[in-house]
């Protein structure tokens, strides 16, 4: 295959450089890992594992995630979905500054936004413009709309809106259909019914039709028993086989491509090799990573106590010498490294598992 830096410039990128990226991905068969962050350290960790192991990447911030990256003591004063707006704006700027040192292509996403939510995107979109005024670019590269609770013909009136809305900032925009199971961010659907987790095809084929009126810079996350969290083998059921029958249905309707849709493959964390790999084959070009990660941040801290457990204890003194400072062990800098390469190690085996190992 191609260089994928042959064709796209490092940095954050956007519409056409998105399709591009997406149309190389269907054609080599393999997915981009799209990872939420909350805070530098792991927004670093993604950006060094991606240039390390040349992979593109996505950054993606959920509501709750860039409520958090704003700081939990933000005057109350300041209500929450402007504290989302706030943390958002902050997480996007620090991944335009440093992305392109780093010499990858970078998708800059926000994840799930529910009905309720939908002032967070409506205040991003007026950022998205000053920015397009300012630099003929947007900030962010995609939003996310997920309007999957609603009835379909809400979900895809109200998503063509924001899809015109954003295409004409050569932005993508991301729907939901059909529901993800498990709970994540603040929305619990471990309760949910069943036969929601499964997204019909002809709901598909529908939304796709609808969508390509306003814009091609969409993507589509049908669910297919997908479950955000990890759980005990055989408890999610996952059936690719849904994005197969739709992608066969649109292609019925005279479209000559294999895989028309643009699909994300969501509750990605703890998937098996085999249902990663049918995903992909057809027509997966991204799939979401946070519990796993979640897992490796938090592990890497815990072993790094275990294994330095007589230094962290207190600021002098340990087995060696009485009175001899302990700094450099509960320094943050190294307990937070340590964690970093946790992620690291991690995401080395997603990008081999998603096929985008070495494709830069």
């Amino acid at each position: 295959m191609s260089n994928i830096l042959q064709v796209i410039q490092p940095g954050v990128i956007f519409g056409k450089d998105i399709k591009k990226l997406f149309n190389l991905a269907k054609k080599n068969n393999f997915a981009i890992p799209a990872i939420n962050c909350i805070n530098t350290d792991i927004i670093n960790a993604v950006l060094e594992s991606a240039s390390i192991y040349k992979s593109p990447v996505i950054i993606q911030f959920s509501y709750g995630g860039s409520s958090f990256l704003s700081g939990k003591g933000i005057p109350n004063t300041i209500d929450t979905h402007k504290k989302s707006v706030i943390g958002s704006i902050a997480g996007a700027n620090y991944v335009h500054l440093m992305a392109k040192y780093y010499n990858i292509p970078v998708i800059l996403h926000t994840d799930h936004c529910h009905k309720n939510n939908l002032s967070w995107i409506d205040q991003l979109l007026i950022k998205n413009k000053e920015y397009f005024k300012a630099y003929n670019r947007p900030l962010f590269s995609s939003h996310m709309i997920d309007l999957s609770k609603e009835t379909l013909e809400e979900n895809i009136h109200t998503c063509k809106k924001y899809l015109k809305d954003m295409s004409s900032m050569n932005m993508y925009l991301e729907i939901e259909l059909g529901c993800t199971g498990g709970e994540e961010d603040g929305i619990d659907n471990t309760n949910i019914d069943h036969n929601l987790l499964y997204t019909r095809p002809q709901d598909v084929n529908y939304a796709y039709k609808e969508l390509k009126k306003i814009s091609s810079l969409f993507t589509i996350a049908a669910s297919f028993g997908n479950v955000h969290g990890v759980y005990k083998k055989g408890n999610v059921q996952l059936k690719p086989s849904i994005l197969k029958n739709a992608q066969i249905l649109i292609r019925s309707n005279n479209h000559s491509q294999k895989n028309p849709v643009n699909f994300v493959f969501h509750g990605g964390s703890g998937s098996s090799l085999k249902d990663i790999t049918k995903s992909i084959s057809y027509g997966v070009i991204k799939m979401n990573i946070d519990t796993d990660i979640q897992w490796k941040y938090w592990k890497g801290t815990l072993d790094y106590y275990r294994t330095n457990k007589e230094y962290l204890t207190s600021q002098l003194g340990n087995s060696t010498e009485k009175n001899k400072p302990n700094k450099k062990y509960y320094d943050p800098r190294s307990w937070i490294r340590n964690s970093q390469l946790y992620i690291r190690a991690k995401l080395k085996k997603i990008f081999q598992d998603l096929n985008s190992f070495n494709t830069l």
